[in-house]
């Protein structure tokens, strides 16, 4: 049976994201439970964007984790250690380096390799369930004009990468890592993000309503929130401003 499994494989699926958190509302879920998807017809980015994938060339993945207390008062630690697992196994799997780009885009160079997708369940305030969603551009050559800041794997080592064998990885990573941390570690998580974060101490272009304006990246704080600097020191929730490649 499916639900036995945390490894599972679909053909296809309208969005990954969409099947997990199904299984959630049936009470099919058990935490680690994953599902990987060789297509989806409606794959879900950051900010309602969609994000289109060719068939079998990339991993598209979600993981369904029930949160650890060490997370509950500390939401943004939760992305922050889903996106240093990612990072960590792109830079094993390419010995390439990659970056961080707030809130959670993977980032070669100035381009992306993926990207993580995160929804949660609530029941009434108690944070229930999350569906960590990971999208990783692997073997596709080509993108639509929209992503042509996209990268994938393949274009960086110039080698095949089996996109279901390297889903199972991220998974396995993610949930032995996810057992390891606790009150004297999660502190640190923040820390290695900002280490990691694209265009740290760069002055970057930044959209917030219809202002386009100039600014340096400075780092993100223990809530998630992004701080920048010109000719004053400004502060951005997730959602409330949009880079500009």
């Amino acid at each position: 049976m499916e639900q036995r499994q945390l490894y599972n494989i679909l053909d296809s699926v309208d969005s990954t994201n969409n099947y997990a958190m199904g299984k959630v509302h049936e009470g099919l879920a058990t935490h680690g439970m994953a599902w990987f998807a060789h297509s989806q017809t409606a794959g879900k980015g950051q900010r309602g964007k969609e994000w289109k994938s060719e068939a079998g060339k990339n991993v598209l993945l979600s993981i369904v984790l029930k949160p650890e207390l060490v997370f509950r008062s500390r939401p943004f630690c939760f992305s922050a250690f889903i996106a240093l697992c990612c990072h960590e196994v792109l830079v094993s799997q390419t010995q390439q380096p990659f970056h961080i780009k707030w809130p959670n885009d993977l980032f070669w160079g100035d381009r992306k390799a993926g990207g993580i997708l995160i929804e949660n369940n609530f029941t009434g305030t108690e944070w229930k369930w999350a569906v960590v969603g990971i999208g990783i551009n692997v073997n596709q050559a080509e993108f639509k004009e929209v992503q042509s800041h996209a990268v994938s794997l393949s274009e960086i080592t110039n080698e095949y990468i089996n996109p279901q064998v390297l889903g199972a990885i991220l998974h396995e990573t993610i949930l032995k890592k996810y057992k390891k941390v606790n009150e004297n570690n999660v502190g640190s998580l923040v820390p290695r993000f900002n280490e990691l974060l694209y265009k740290k101490d760069q002055e970057v272009r930044l959209r917030k309503n219809f202002a386009v304006f100039q600014t340096t990246v400075k780092g993100v704080n223990d809530t998630g929130q992004l701080l920048t600097t010109d000719t004053q020191e400004r502060v951005f929730n997730y959602g409330g401003v949009e880079w500009i490649l």
